[in-house]
């Protein structure tokens, strides 16, 4: 909607923002929680729905790192215009007067091109409209993207962003995010009914992510988010909303090793502060000694290290070869999901891959998840 006097209206436009490449994968976990309207766009999913949407996606939804809802938009084409705009903008449907605010704007392809000063003119209209306080820390954000010259108001409704479950206090040396496991974990097929292990686990991300989804538990029921400061917030429906989120049972068993001992320590850790460690083992043990745990066939999942520069990949070649070795000979009927950043280091392994691969990017190395069907 664009318009000179916007109004916010539901059903409200709500984006979830992901990881670049893996949005086809969170647009079937948002339709299969029951979002409506669940379509893939760069960089995210855009749903519609009401404020408990926006909550319930916070709370429920394990691939998306940040949920905002866009509010309205103007076209402005100088300063003095998005002034004008601001001020007429129904801040006082979304926020409050007595929960601090910061704004943050990018523009792009329009003649209005410098953000910090959209920015001062957005934050003096809300201070003019509510007497809000403006401050660099606040909780609630005010989102302003100016592109060819429409102006497209949002508010992050999550806070921190959502990779940060509320478990996971200590970490090893470039940590697997949990949304991003969490996806990968669904693209390789995983749904809860079957065990996972991680042979290189670190500080147990993977298996942590799998035990909660197959206990039916929430990734939110943790955390604190910053639509509890905003006007549209009840806290008696979002206490009865959490009530009913966390759906536990029987499930199967996941397990990681390392062979570092600080990364089981960790990994147990954090599975204790999850409330999975019931179901979740962590042994520190060698790719070479690996063997598979008793009972049916499941997943193997893992994110090995892999090189970013000339020269690492002929270092890591012979563990690679270790790797798919190791599998080959011990976890006949296990799938197989690996992560590089190498075809050459995936095909050292010696495992039938299937030719698609899912590509995205993890900590701005361009990487893919390759996968095989029973070995």
């Amino acid at each position: 909607m664009t318009t000179d006097t916007p109004t916010i209206n539901e059903p409200l436009e709500i984006f979830l923002a992901t990881v670049p490449g893996l949005e086809a994968a969170l647009q079937r976990e948002a339709h299969g929680k029951g979002f409506k309207g669940a379509k893939s766009t760069p960089g995210g999913v855009t749903v519609t729905g009401g404020w408990h949407e926006v909550w319930r996606a916070n709370l429920e939804l394990r691939g998306t790192s940040k949920v905002l809802v866009r509010l309205g938009s103007f076209k402005v084409q100088h300063l003095a215009k998005l002034d004008k705009r601001a001020r007429a903008f129904p801040w006082g449907e979304t926020l409050r007067g007595d929960a601090p605010v910061r704004v943050d704007v990018t523009c792009k392809k329009s003649r209005i091109y410098h953000d910090k000063a959209a920015a001062e003119r957005i934050e003096k209209a809300i201070r003019a409209s509510l007497g809000v306080e403006i401050s660099p820390d606040a909780a609630v954000c005010i989102k302003a993207r100016i592109f060819d010259d429409i102006c497209t108001i949002s508010v992050d409704t999550s806070g921190e962003l959502l990779h940060k479950r509320g478990h996971k206090e200590a970490v090893n040396k470039a940590p697997m995010r949990e949304n991003l496991a969490a996806l990968l974990l669904m693209e390789s097929g995983f749904t809860g009914d079957e065990p996972v292990v991680d042979p290189m686990c670190g500080s147990g991300t993977f298996v942590i992510e799998a035990a909660e989804i197959a206990l039916g538990l929430a990734p939110g029921r943790s955390r604190s988010f910053a639509f509890e400061e905003l006007k549209t917030f009840d806290a008696a429906a979002w206490q009865a909303m959490k009530a009913k989120a966390n759906n536990t049972g029987s499930a199967p068993r996941f397990h990681g090793f390392d062979r570092d001992a600080g990364a089981i320590k960790m990994s147990t850790a954090n599975a204790e502060r999850a409330g999975v460690s019931n179901l979740t083992t962590f042994s520190r043990q060698t790719i070479s000694d690996l063997t598979r745990p008793e009972g049916e066939a499941g997943l193997v999942i893992i994110n090995p290290p892999y090189g970013a520069r000339i020269g690492d990949v002929k270092k890591l070649t012979s563990l690679y070869s270790a790797l798919g070795a190791t599998l080959a000979a011990r976890f006949g009927g296990w799938r197989v999901g690996l992560v590089t950043n190498s075809r050459e280091l995936a095909k050292a392994t010696g495992l039938p891959f299937s030719r698609k691969t899912t590509a995205f990017s993890h900590g701005g190395i361009p990487v893919k998840l390759y996968k095989t069907g029973p070995l």
